[in-house]
């Protein structure tokens, strides 16, 4: 079995790696600007004292949005083979999963919620960690190895 590409020669899971990353990398952005962030000027570099609210609902930091950023980075960067695109996918949601039980456990208004994270935050990271994993393993995500992904001498002509 073979694993679908695009005109590109990016797999399935490859292209989906890609725009999870994108989407970090634009969201990290959005988190610094005055607007989409509401009470922007309540931001603090980390810590649930922090009352910036992207998009008016999720609890931002200046940690947190760094971290959006570095976690898209890292998605744009991982697409580039597909080992390395479910690794990110699958990789991510578990750390998503984890982030969500975090914000489980811990007490919103204290020194703990160093990122900060909110209720809305908790939902959302439950939604990514699941969604992130299911991507990653999708059935045509698992089959063989992509052409870019093989080394030349095994490439058909």
């Amino acid at each position: 079995m073979t694993t679908r590409t695009d005109r590109t020669g990016r797999s399935v899971v490859q292209v989906l790696a890609l725009l999870v990353g994108v989407v970090f990398l634009l969201v990290g952005i959005a988190g610094f600007i005055p607007g989409i962030t509401t009470e922007y000027d309540s931001l603090s570099f980390a810590g649930h004292e922090s009352g910036a609210m992207l998009l008016g609902i999720f609890q931002v930091s200046i940690l947190h949005n760094i971290v959006h950023l570095l976690f898209g980075v890292a998605g744009i960067a991982l697409a580039a083979s597909a080992g390395g695109a479910r690794l990110f996918l699958v990789g991510g949601g578990i750390i998503y999963l984890v982030l969500w039980l975090y914000g489980l456990i811990i007490d919103h208004d204290s020194a703990a919620n160093f990122v900060p994270v909110n209720t809305a935050d908790n939902w959302l990271h439950l939604g990514l960690g699941v969604g992130m994993i299911l991507l990653g393993l999708l059935p045509g995500n698992r089959g063989a190895r992509a052409a870019s992904d093989r080394p030349v001498s095994d490439r058909s002509v």
